[in-house]
C-alpha cells in the first residue's frame, strides 16, 4: 500500500493492480481523487463497486459470480446447509457474505462460519480447534474461501482428523485451482490430502491464439512458472490499457496534471503526498477503457452497465489422483452445464432445473455416491420435535396424561418412518399448547423458523404460506378443505312420477314417438288397410300407434319389411327407456333421500349465514382473506360435539349453516355423525422421512396405522345418502341416433321405390311445357304415395296400353 502511494507521486495516468483485494479500497479512494483509472485483474472482492470507487475497473470476474456458482452447485446436489471457513479479512468476509445471500435465494443457508487469521503464522493447533468444532456440526458440506498457505494447512489437519473421508464434501474457491494450474504437478503427499475436493477456475475459452501464447510462454520461461487464469487476465489488462491509451491520444487527449490545495497542505510527510497531482483528462481515459470491445486470451473484453466483464463463467474441477478432472461449467447465462459456455451462448437461454447437469464426481473417500451432506450433530443434543397438544380429534395426536409421551395416528406414522431410516435419529417430543384449546398451527410452524423446534410432528396442513418457510414431508393423509352441512329428508310430491326424466328428456322422447309413428304410417299407408281411411282417422291412427308402443299395446299390424325394421328398432329403444324410468321412479318413491340447501363453497359464501371452523385451523384465514367472508360470520368450534350441536341448531337458533374444515377431520366426524354431508373444496430430514413414508405406503403399514386410528365408523348402510339424478337425453343419445338412422334409411328406400313407378315424360313435350310437366310429376308422385298398391299397378298397365295404341295411330 505504501509503495502504491509513493508511485502515485510520479504523475501517474493509470495503475494496473493491486493483486490483493484488501488494499484495493484505499488505493481506489486515492485513484478517484487523482482521477486516474485503477485496473485490477486480481481484486475480486464483490463489494468493490463502481458507485463507491468510480475509477476502479475490475478486469477479471467478481467473487459475486464465483459464490453464485458455489450456491448453484450446492443447490444442484440438494444440500441445504453448509459450513464456511474463510480468511478473516475484508476479502474473506465479503465473499462469505455474498455466498450467504446467494444460498438464501435458493432456500439454503450457512449453518456455521468461522474465520482464520490472514497470515502464515496461524498454527495447526488453532486450525485443529476450528475443525473439531466443525466435525461436531450437522452439516458435512465445507466451503473454503482461503489463501493457498492457510488452505493447505486446513486440508492437512482435516486429513489428520479423518475429515477427508466418506460423508464429507469440500468445495474450495479458485485459490486452489490457481495453485494447481501454476505449480502442477504438486507433491504426491499434498495431492493425497485433497482427493475428491471440488474447486472452481475462471473460465477462459480455448482458442488458437491462447494455445500459441502458451507455446511462446513455455519457450521463454521453460515452463516455469506455469500460467493460470489470473496471468491471462493480467496480459489482457495490459492490452486493454494500451488500446485505451491509443484511443485516448487519437481523440486529442493530453497528458497534463494539476495540483490540489488539499494535498499541498500535507507537505513534509515521509510519503511526499504533496507531489501527487490530478490527471486532468482521467475521465476521458476511463471512458475509453469502459468502451473497450475486443477479444483477448480470456475471451471477449467488454464491460456492462455495472462495469463488470460480460459473460462470467467458471470451470468446475474435481481433484482426482495426481491431477484434476473437469466435471462441467458454470455460467451466469445458463447455470451448470457439461457443455462449454461458448456453445450455450448460441442457444436460447435455459436455466430450468432439468437443464442443470454435471458429470459424475469422485467424492472424498473415493466414492461415486453423492454424500447426504449432513449427519445428526455429535454433540449430545436431541432433535426437538414440537407436537400440538390437541383437545379434539385426539385420534390424530394426543398427549398421554401425566407423561411427556404422545400417541395417535401421526405419532405412529412418525415412529414407523424413523425406524425405516438407515441411521439413528435421537429426538424428544415437546408439547405445544395449553391443553385447554387447540393450538394455532401457524404459530407451531413458525417455532421452527424461530429455532425453538427442529421439526414438528402432527396433523399439519400443507398450505402455501407455510411451504415458504419450512419443508414438509410426503403427505400421508388426503388433504383439502371440506364443507359439512346438515342433511334434511326429501319427501316425494304429487308430481313425483315426472321426476325420473328431465324436461329435455320428456321433450325428446315425445318427439321420437311422433316421428316413429309418422314414419311407420308413410311406410304402411299404401299396402296396409289399417293405416288408410279419412284424414281424421289417419291422424288418430298415427297418435294411437306411436304412443301405444310405449306399452307394447299397438294393435295395428305392420306389413312392409321397412316398417317392421323401423318398429323393431323403436321397440328396443322403448324397452330401454321404460326400464330406466321404472328403476328411477322406484328409487324416488321407496328410498329415503337426504338433501341440503348448501351445494358448495360458492353458495355458502353468497349467504349471510354463520359458518363454523375448527379452532386453531387455517380455515379461518382462508375464509376471511381468500373468500372475503366477514369475520363476524365465522364461529370457532372446538370439538366434534360442538360441530354436531351447531349444525343441528342451524343458523336461526344460534348454530351455523355449515362447517368448513380439513378433510381428515371431516372424515372422522362423519364416521359417527350420519346426518351431515361433506362438499369438497376444489382447489434435509424431510426428504428421508418422505422416502420412509412412501415405503410405509408401499408395504401396507401406513394403511394399517390408518385403520387403527381413523376407521371407527358407526353409521349403518341404511342411513347413508344415496343421490339420484334425473335421466337426460345424453344418456340415451346413442339409442336415439340408431333409431333416427333407421328411419331415414327406410324412408330413402321407400321414396326410391316410388320414383321407379313414375311414368317417363313424353319425348314430344315442348320446352315451354317443362314447368307444367314437373308439377304433374310431383302431383303424380304424391298420388302414388296415397294410392293403394293394387290400384297403382292396374293404372300403370292401362297407361302402358294407351301409350302403345297412340304410337300405332301415329305411325
Amino acid at each position: 500500500m505504501v509503495e502504491a502511494l509513493r508511485y502515485m507521486a510520479t504523475d501517474v495516468v493509470a495503475i494496473i493492480g493491486p493483486q490483493c483485494s484488501v488494499v484495493a479500497p484505499i488505493i481506489s479512494h486515492v485513484a478517484s481523487e487523482l482521477r486516474f483509472p485503477l485496473l485490477s485483474f486480481a481484486a475480486t472482492d464483490p463489494t468493490l463497486s463502481s458507485l463507491q470507487f468510480p475509477f476502479f475497473v475490475r478486469t477479471a470476474q467478481s467473487d459475486l459470480y464465483q459464490m453464485t456458482a458455489v450456491a448453484d452447485i450446492i443447490d444442484h446436489y440438494g444440500w441445504k446447509e453448509v459450513i464456511a471457513i474463510f480468511i478473516d479479512d475484508d476479502w474473506g468476509r465479503n465473499g462469505v457474505s455474498a455466498l450467504n445471500d446467494k444460498l438464501a435465494e435458493r432456500r439454503c443457508k450457512i449453518s456455521y462460519k468461522v474465520g482464520i487469521q490472514p497470515d502464515s503464522s496461524v498454527t495447526q493447533g488453532a486450525i485443529m480447534d476450528i475443525l473439531v468444532k466443525v466435525a461436531l456440526m450437522q452439516s458435512r458440506i465445507v466451503v473454503l474461501h482461503l489463501n493457498q498457505i492457510v488452505g493447505f494447512k486446513v486440508f492437512s489437519v482435516a486429513n489428520h482428523l479423518g475429515m477427508m473421508g466418506n460423508g464429507y464434501v469440500w468445495i474450495a474457491t479458485d485459490w486452489l485451482s490457481l495453485v494447481l494450474d501454476s505449480e502442477s504437478p504438486l507433491p504426491s503427499e499434498t495431492m493425497d490430502k485433497i482427493q475428491g475436493v471440488l474447486t472452481l477456475r475462471q473460465h477462459t475459452p480455448d482458442s488458437d491464439r491462447k494455445r500459441a501464447f502458451f507455446a511462446r510462454w513455455n519457450r521463454i520461461t521453460g515452463g516455469s512458472p506455469q500460467l493460470n487464469a489470473y496471468g491471462l487476465y493480467a496480459y489482457d489488462t495490459v492490452w486493454l490499457l494500451a488500446n485505451s491509451l491509443d484511443a485516448f491520444f487519437n481523440q486529442g487527449g493530453v497528458i497534463s496534471f494539476s495540483n490540489d490545495s488539499r494535498i499541498s497542505s500535507m507537505a513534509g510527510s515521509a510519503l511526499h503526498l504533496e507531489a501527487m497531482s490530478i490527471f486532468d483528462d482521467g475521465v476521458l481515459l476511463l471512458k475509453n477503457i469502459l468502451l473497450s470491445d475486443f477479444v483477448g486470451l480470456t475471451g471477449p473484453l467488454k464491460f456492462n452497465s455495472d462495469r463488470s466483464l460480460i459473460l462470467p463463467a467458471y470451470d468446475i474441477i474435481n481433484v482426482l489422483g495426481t491431477g484434476i478432472r473437469q466435471i462441467g461449467y458454470w455460467s451466469n447465462y445458463s447455470g451448470l452445464s457439461t457443455v462449454s459456455p461458448e456453445t450455450l451462448y448460441t442457444r436460447p437461454q435455459n436455466r430450468s432445473s432439468a437443464n442443470q447437469k454435471l458429470y459424475s464426481v469422485i467424492w472424498p473417500g473415493e466414492t461415486l455416491s453423492k454424500p447426504r451432506g449432513w449427519v445428526f450433530p455429535n454433540n449430545g443434543k436431541l432433535l426437538r420435535i414440537g407436537v400440538p397438544n390437541r383437545v379434539s380429534y385426539k385420534e390424530f395426536v394426543s398427549q398421554i396424561r401425566g407423561t411427556d409421551m404422545f400417541k395417535g395416528f401421526c405419532i405412529d406414522v412418525f415412529t414407523a418412518a424413523v425406524n425405516l431410516l438407515p441411521y439413528a435419529v435421537p429426538y424428544k417430543f415437546i408439547s405445544f399448547g395449553d391443553g385447554r384449546k387447540n393450538p394455532s398451527y401457524t404459530e407451531l410452524v413458525n417455532k421452527i423458523t424461530a429455532g425453538e423446534f427442529d421439526a414438528v410432528v402432527g396433523d399439519i396442513a400443507i398450505v402455501t404460506n407455510r411451504t415458504r418457510i419450512v419443508d414438509f414431508t410426503q403427505p400421508y393423509v388426503s388433504s383439502g378443505l371440506v364443507i359439512v352441512a346438515r342433511l334434511e329428508k326429501e319427501r316425494s310430491g304429487a308430481w313425483a312420477f315426472l321426476q325420473p326424466f328431465s324436461r329435455r328428456m320428456w321433450i325428446v322422447t315425445g318427439s321420437f314417438f311422433l316421428i316413429v309413428g309418422i314414419v311407420v304410417w308413410i311406410l304402411e299407408h299404401r299396402i296396409n288397410d289399417e293405416f288408410r281411411g279419412p284424414p281424421k282417422q289417419q291422424v288418430i291412427t298415427i297418435l294411437w300407434f306411436s304412443f301405444s308402443t310405449m306399452f307394447f299395446a299397438h294393435r295395428e299390424n305392420t306389413m312392409s319389411t321397412l316398417g317392421r325394421l323401423v318398429l323393431l328398432v323403436w321397440l328396443f329403444v322403448v324397452l330401454i327407456i321404460n326400464s330406466s324410468y321404472t328403476a328411477s321412479l322406484t328409487s324416488i318413491l321407496t328410498v329415503e333421500h337426504l338433501s341440503s340447501p348448501i351445494k358448495g363453497i360458492q353458495s355458502l359464501a353468497a349467504t349471510n349465514e354463520p359458518i363454523g371452523y375448527q379452532e386453531g385451523s387455517f380455515a379461518e384465514r382462508y375464509l376471511s382473506e381468500e373468500l372475503n367472508i366477514s369475520r363476524s360470520r365465522l364461529v370457532s368450534l372446538g370439538s366434534p360435539k360442538a360441530y354436531a350441536l351447531a349444525l343441528k341448531r342451524g343458523p336461526g337458533n344460534g348454530g351455523v349453516a355449515a362447517v368448513v374444515d380439513e378433510r381428515p377431520y371431516v372424515e372422522l366426524f362423519l364416521s359417527s355423525q350420519c346426518t351431515f354431508k361433506a362438499f369438497p373444496r376444489d382447489s434435509p430430514l424431510a426428504i428421508d422421512m418422505s422416502t420412509a413414508i412412501l415405503a410405509l405406503a408401499e408395504n401396507g403399514d401406513l394403511q394399517r396405522i390408518h385403520d387403527k386410528w381413523l376407521m371407527q365408523s358407526t353409521c349403518s348402510l341404511e342411513s347413508t345418502e344415496i343421490e339420484t339424478n334425473q335421466l337426460n337425453p345424453s344418456s340415451f343419445w346413442g339409442l336415439f341416433l340408431i333409431c333416427g338412422i333407421a328411419c331415414i334409411i327406410a324412408l330413402l328406400i321407400y321414396f326410391l321405390q316410388i320414383l321407379q313407378q313414375l311414368p317417363p315424360a313424353p319425348e314430344s313435350a315442348s320446352i315451354t311445357g317443362q314447368d307444367s310437366s314437373h308439377s304433374r310429376r310431383l302431383r303424380r308422385f304424391l298420388s302414388l304415395m296415397d294410392e293403394k298398391e293394387e290400384q297403382s299397378r292396374s293404372g300403370q298397365k292401362r297407361r302402358k296400353v294407351d301409350n302403345e295404341r297412340d304410337d300405332e295411330f301415329g305411325s
